[in-house]
Order: structure tokens, then sequence, then C-alpha cells
């Protein structure tokens, strides 16, 4: 159940992904997040509000604050990276946040077995392919700095989750919602923009945020059944889920690089189950 829970959380991760990613071809992407961001708000008080207790103890708002902000700073991060370099670039040195959590896990005395070391090596090997690395040209230091920002940013996240989500998933996830739409608001009110969506755009941001907010839940869920160093990489492996889906539905090109990736995280994800 809990292997079953983060890839979960990844499929449906790197299908709203899609969809966002699609969206944002016509519309600023942090308008995308921003509003589709309020949606899951708007959808988790409603479940907070029909809880008994609304709230439980514990020290899950400071866990939930720290999500919100470090997943918010991590987009501005990747969107500021993707503006000034190359996905090829960009992409797979911020999918590299999975470390984060997997070291964090270890140093707060998680132990995973051997066989689950070599998928953890493994699967992040295969995400970072299948992301479509550039091996060629020169790269400037200004998207390599922002990336790995936002791969630290998201990294931070994974494992503010899954904290919060030992006292409350409910919780955490309506206050890390909170936090930023908060900050998203923040910014619209000081650049006077909202990003120009219309009552068409709705459905698909009703989509991405709720299936975002989905994802996050069950990697909460995961998270709070096992080891957090291995759900994270496996509800990391969305980058995988994207690119099928852009191959798939768009019909774009997988580079021999990313479908090497696509097997290696196949691999390392048998690897991890059968430790």
């Amino acid at each position: 159940m809990f292997t079953l829970l983060a890839l979960a959380s990844s499929l449906v991760w790197g299908t709203s992904d899609f969809v966002a990613g699609v969206k944002a071809k016509t519309r600023p992407a942090a308008a995308v997040v921003g509003w589709s961001q309020a949606i899951g708000l708007l959808a988790m008080t409603i479940a907070v509000c029909l809880r008994t207790p609304h709230f439980a103890s514990g020290s899950w708002p400071l866990w939930a604050v720290l999500a919100g902000v470090s997943g918010s700073g991590a987009l501005v991060c990747f969107y500021a990276a993707l503006s000034t370099g190359t996905m090829g670039v960009v992409a797979p040195i911020a999918s590299l946040g999975v470390v984060v959590p997997v070291i964090l896990g270890v140093a707060s005395g998680e132990q995973p077995a051997l066989l689950a070391w070599v998928g953890i090596m493994v699967a992040i090997s295969g995400v970072l392919l299948a992301s479509g690395p550039e091996l060629e040209g020169a790269v400037s230091r200004r998207p390599v700095v922002l990336a790995s920002a936002a791969g630290a940013g998201f990294g931070v996240g994974l494992f503010s989750i899954h904290a919060g989500s030992a006292d409350s998933v409910v919780d955490t996830l309506w206050l890390m919602r909170l936090t930023s739409v908060s900050l998203f608001g923040l910014a619209a009110l000081v650049l006077r923009r909202a990003g120009g969506m219309t009552r068409a755009d709705l459905p698909v941001l009703v989509f991405v945020g709720l299936a975002d907010l989905v994802a996050n839940a069950l990697f909460g869920l995961a998270a709070t059944r096992g080891y957090v160093s291995i759900a994270a990489v496996l509800g990391s492996l969305y980058p995988v889920v994207t690119a099928v889906l852009a191959y798939a539905v768009l019909h774009e090109r997988l580079r021999r690089v990313q479908l090497a990736g696509v097997a290696l995280t196949m691999a390392g994800v048998a690897l991890i189950a059968g430790a």
C-alpha cells in the first residue's frame, strides 16, 4: 500500500503538470499555478469545515507554512530559470531536489535496506535522464543557480508535507495552500496582474488544482506509512509521467536519453518494491 500510494502521487502529479504545462502555453504559468492553488484552497477549506474538530494538535502548522513557502519559492525559481535557460538544463537540475528529503529522512534515523538504496539511486538517475538533459553547449550560471534553488525548495516541501502529515494530512494541506495562495495573491497585488483568466479557463484550473491536491494527499499518506526517503523518490517520478503524456498526447518525440531514463526509472521502482 505504501508503494502504491507514493506511485499514485507521481501519476497524478505528472498528469497535473502536463495539463498545467499545456495551459501555460496560452496563459502565464504563475497565474495557472496561483489560480489552481486557490481552487485547491477552497476544496481544503470545505474539508476542514466538515471535520470535527476542525484542527488537530501538534507541530503541523510550522511544517505546513514551511511547505507553502518553500513550494511557492521553488516554483518562482523554476519559472525564472526556464525564462533564462533551456528546459534540458533546468528540468534535470530541479528534479534532483528529491535528494533533499532522502538526506533529511536518513538524518532523522531512517535506514533503508541495501536493495532499496540501489533502487533509489537507479530511480533518481532515471528521472534525471527522463527530464531530457542538455548534454551539449555552454551553460550560464544564473539558470543553474535558480534551478538548484528550485530543486532544494521542492525537496524541502516534500519533507515538510511528510512531517506535517504525521499530525494531520488535511490540516497540513489546508495551511500549505493558504500560505502559497497568500503569497501568489500578494505578488498579483504588487504586480497588478491576475493572469487574465476567463471563465473558459475554469475547467482546466479546477482539474489542475484538485489533481495537485490529490497528489499531495497521496504523498502525505504514503510518507506516514513508510520511509520518507523512499516515498519522496517514488513520489518524484512525475517528470517521467509528464514526458510519456507529452509523447502520447502531443506526439512529442522522446529522445534516446529519455527512453533510457524511463527504463531506468521502472527498474528502480521494481528494486524498491522488492526491498
